[in-house]
């Protein structure tokens, strides 16, 4: 038995979940990146209470593909109970989820197009050696949106 069939073994990363405040504005950021809206519903009961260990919970969640069909991301708004938050974005440097990285032709045009949906550019678009062109954004609920563009 080769070790990916051994019982229990990973088998795909299946999505990534991201817990919003605004779920028509991530959709619209995310489809603005290329995503595609694949599905949406709407999670409540006891099902769900004991699977995340919450009491009362009620979620709308919209399913974001990427366009090659590898990827989704999982835009999750709770309307109970109430999602703590604060004020204050969290830096780059906070522990738990750090970033998402997308690849991407054109870096400053998908700068352009992301900032009316909110997008601020962390720092500056910079150079990796004669590789990729990079930059950091801060997307929907704060979370950090890297881009990656090839050079050559």
């Amino acid at each position: 038995m080769t070790h990916t069939e051994q019982r229990g073994a990973f088998q795909r990363m299946d999505n990534i979940a991201i817990v919003v405040d605004d779920l028509a504005a991530a959709k619209a950021f995310f489809t603005e990146l290329g995503m595609e809206l694949e599905g949406e519903a709407t999670l409540e009961g006891d099902l769900v209470d004991r699977l995340i260990r919450l009491d009362g919970v009620r979620t709308d969640i919209a399913m974001m593909r990427a366009p090659n069909g590898t990827g989704r991301i999982e835009l999750t708004r709770y309307h109970s109970p109430a999602s703590p938050g604060g004020d204050q974005p969290v830096p780059v440097n906070a522990l738990g989820m750090h970033r998402i990285m997308f690849a991407v032709h054109d870096i400053e045009d998908v700068i352009d197009r992301l900032e009316p949906h909110g997008a601020e550019l962390v720092g500056e678009v910079v150079q990796y050696e004669e590789s990729h062109r990079l930059a950091y954004l801060r997307g929907p609920a704060g979370i950090i949106v890297a881009l990656a563009e090839e050079i050559g």
